[in-house]
């Protein structure tokens, strides 16, 4: 059920979605950890991403630093390519 609703999202324009999310390291401010967030989203409000940080803010001790985010639409329309020929084979 779940890829039929993953299917689902893609033909109604949702991309694939990761965040690079640099945060303080609760016991060392000075250190900087890294964690990646992944899942399908709309530009350009991402609301998925949004929630999550959201929830990081309110939920987890870790301040963030930085958000990277890079987007990719999986599913592209096709290209239309013209047949010069057309023939049968016996």
């Amino acid at each position: 059920m779940r890829q039929v609703s993953e299917l689902k999202k893609l033909l109604e324009g949702y991309r694939l979605v990761t965040a690079e999310i640099l945060y303080r390291m609760p016991d060392h401010p000075k250190l900087l950890q890294s964690y990646i967030w992944q899942d399908y989203d709309m530009e350009p409000k991402y609301p998925a991403l949004s929630k999550f940080l959201d929830f990081w803010g309110r939920e987890l001790d870790g301040p963030i630093y930085s958000v990277r985010v890079g987007t990719r639409r999986v599913i592209h329309p096709s290209e239309f390519v013209r047949a010069d020929f057309m023939g049968a084979i016996h």
